[in-house]
């Protein structure tokens, strides 16, 4: 994948071709998180089933990957199954389940292709153990891959993933040859399960909603929200792209003071709707 074949695919003088002219190249985020949210609301609004709206996701899946990859972004995570989504009904979670693997079985030869390493964050070992498999299978298959960074967080919960590394600190602590250390960010960090990852500059909300939902919550200290009203199966190109535009509007100050001269610029969090 390369910028002129993604430039290539965008009609001239369209407003997608505005908003890629108006990117600059060198502010670009590293890492692009994204709460896929709304698959149950695009379903009810057509009288689906909510598990037409999962599969309707897919789509959405399938292009933002594709598109992050193009426009060589580092990493993208997308949330795809939480925790607490294990309360939901058993047949929605293995059509769940079943979709993910379907996925996963079609785009591996893209992501092998286009050099993109898929990974799994999250207690992957609370899945099915055929799906297990199927994951580990392209997670070993794409370890070599030197393009995008695909992370997809399942059975995932940012309060576990802290408690976890936390008590993977203590235990590397209690060893007599780390004893003479001291837990600080950096050493926790290291046991994250995005331990040597840039962390999320960006965190994409879907569905208008104005909450984090228990994702990323050590990683995204600083990252920019951008929120928009799309709703996750809607979501295509031209909503990444308008939430990167966004993104360079802003002023990352890190808690710093603003550059001398004037206010920073607004930093609106909700995208207008379509």
């Amino acid at each position: 994948m390369s910028k002129a074949d993604f430039k290539g695919q965008i009609p001239e003088g369209s407003t997608e071709a505005a908003m890629l002219a108006s990117l600059d190249e060198n502010r670009m985020p590293r890492h692009v998180a994204i709460i896929m949210d709304g698959n149950g609301r695009w379903a009810r609004q057509r009288r689906l089933p909510r598990v037409d709206g999962h599969r309707a996701g897919i789509s959405a899946v399938r292009e933002t990957v594709e598109a992050a990859a193009q426009l060589d972004i580092e990493v993208l995570t997308l949330y795809a199954f939480s925790r607490e989504n294990w309360k939901r009904p058993k047949d929605e979670i293995e059509t769940l389940m079943e979709l993910l693997k379907e996925f996963v079985a079609a785009e591996l030869g893209t992501m092998l292709k286009h050099r993109i390493r898929f990974n799994v964050i999250g207690r992957i070992h609370e899945l099915d153990p055929m799906v297990q498999k199927c994951l580990q299978e392209a997670m070993t298959l794409t370890a070599t891959g030197d393009g995008l960074l695909f992370n997809i967080a399942l059975s995932y919960g940012g309060r576990t993933e802290i408690t976890e590394a936390a008590a993977a600190a203590h235990r590397f602590l209690c060893r007599p040859e780390n004893q003479h250390r001291e837990l600080d960010e950096t050493l926790l960090s290291s046991f994250l399960y995005t331990s040597g990852q840039p962390d999320p500059d960006l965190l994409i909300r879907t569905s208008g909603e104005m909450r984090v939902s228990n994702f990323l919550l050590w990683q995204i200290a600083y990252a920019e929200i951008w929120v928009t009203e799309v709703l996750w199966p809607d979501f295509r190109r031209c909503d990444l792209l308008e939430a990167l535009v966004a993104f360079q509007k802003r002023e990352r100050r890190y808690g710093g003071l603003e550059n001398e001269g004037g206010p920073s610029r607004p930093t609106d969090v909700l995208a207008p709707s379509r």
